[in-house]
């Protein structure tokens, strides 16, 4: 059964809901004791609504928390998609959509109003049962990807002891849906774009599982909450990239495998327009079509969400811990949010900056680069927490290691994007100085 911990307000003071307390029963006693059922029940000759069975009451629970789940889902969509189309404008010094409400708000919208009212077409050499049921399965694993996400404390769905693993597990049935997607529509160019989406996916789930298994061996844990937890102290400041040195190495491999798995640019081979002419879901049409677009959206706000409570400590954030009550919870709430579109910002930077890798550069990065180093973060991180470590919670530590860690780390990312800079600096000084040695160049 999804129970939700919340926090009520009761006489004003909000207070948190006792562990174990089912929201979904809370609200079915509360609509069995208002005065319209009071109504009803005297009417059919009762004293009273009677008890509803478990099952009524799980059905409930599901459904009302697969409906939040849907809204947020496609609110989060269209403001990721209008987000791409202004940073993709702006790259390309266009101005993007700016006339659909103000700043182009409203565009998403009114796609989604387009794709509803167009006409459902399915082929005529189709499988039509698996034609219809891909795009529902790509879309229930989006939904069943949030059951595992906690997004403040206290507020989640369901408390999984396993919780990454839960995550990894159902963001697969996605490729099973892409393939029968593929497969059914009856059309070669989408079955290769389906064995391309397999192919990738599988690949990919190594890298991005070893990955993950890097703050698992410094939290201890599996579960997302406490993991999350962990990260609290310091004022909220004491993220899992600032307590141990190979966590910000882990965090770069899982962005990169994260992105393969969500098929971004520049892995976005199962959809590459100029060969395989939208790919896998070229037949599809209509409300189907918007589902796989759900869908990518979807997944990449929960590996962004999942990086963020892994990496980034989650809804921890420096000074929240001065708030109490429903400012708590709704602040928290809205940091790990904030986090996670940053990071849909810098997947959307990525995919249009850098170019398509071919199908062989992509299989070689999986199996020959990304594997071999998460092997090597797995056992890294390990011995640091036994060998420097010494096996102590972070809290525990001595101040000179505790206050060492960060600063080792910020100083790699400054020296990481000092080289950046200076070769992006160089690359472009380097067309005008070629031009200026070239024989018979005019020299000023």
């Amino acid at each position: 059964m999804i129970s939700l911990h919340v926090m009520e307000s009761i006489g004003g003071q909000a207070r948190r809901a006792a562990p174990g307390t089912n929201w979904t029963i809370d609200l079915i006693e509360w609509a069995r004791k208002c005065s319209l059922s009071k109504w009803l029940a005297n009417a059919a000759g009762y004293e009273e609504a009677p008890v509803p069975p478990d099952w009524i009451v799980a059905a409930v629970g599901a459904g009302i928390a697969v409906g939040l789940v849907l809204a947020f889902i496609s609110v989060v969509a269209m403001f990721s998609i209008w987000l791409e189309r202004r940073v993709a404008g702006r790259i390309q010094s266009r101005i993007g959509p700016n006339r659909v409400g103000p700043f182009g708000l409203l565009q998403s919208l009114a796609d989604g109003v387009k794709l509803l009212l167009k006409e459902d077409i399915i082929p005529s050499g189709a499988d039509r049962s698996l034609f219809i049921l891909a795009p529902a399965l790509v879309m229930a694993s989006a939904l069943g990807m949030f059951a595992a996400l906690p997004m403040a404390a206290g507020a989640g769905f369901t408390d999984l002891n396993l919780g990454i693993i839960f995550i990894i597990a159902v963001s697969s049935l996605a490729t099973i849906g892409v393939i029968m997607a593929g497969w059914s529509s009856n059309n070669k160019w989408a079955l290769y774009g389906a064995m391309r989406e397999a192919a990738q996916v599988v690949s990919y789930e190594i890298p991005l599982g070893l990955s993950l298994l890097v703050p698992a061996v410094v939290a201890g844990s599996m579960n997302l909450r406490e993991i999350t937890e962990s990260q609290s102290s310091w004022s909220g400041a004491c993220w899992l990239i600032f307590q141990n040195p190979i966590c910000l190495p882990a965090f770069v491999l899982y962005f990169v495998a994260a992105l393969a798995e969500t098929k971004r640019a520049p892995f976005d081979l199962p959809e590459s327009e100029s060969e395989l002419v939208a790919g896998f879901h070229v037949e599809y049409s209509g409300i189907r079509f918007s589902f796989f677009f759900l869908e990518e959206y979807g997944a990449m706000f929960i590996m962004s969400a999942l990086g963020v409570a892994l990496f980034l400590g989650g809804w921890n954030f420096p000074g929240i811990d001065v708030l109490h009550g429903g400012w708590l919870v709704a602040t928290q709430l809205l940091v790990f949010v904030i986090k996670s579109l940053c990071m849909i910002l810098l997947m959307i930077w990525v995919r249009w900056t850098l170019p398509r890798l071919r199908v062989d550069q992509v299989m070689v990065m999986s199996y020959k680069y990304l594997t071999p180093i998460g092997l090597g973060l797995v056992v890294a991180s390990a011995g640091w927490e036994v060998l420097v470590a010494g096996g102590l919670p972070f809290n525990d530590r001595p101040f000179w290691m505790q206050a060492a860690t960060p600063a080792l780390v910020v100083f790699v990312c400054l020296l990481l994007g000092w080289m950046l800079r200076k070769q992006s600096v160089d690359s472009a000084a380097a067309p005008f100085a070629a031009r200026s040695s070239a024989p018979g160049a005019i020299q000023t």
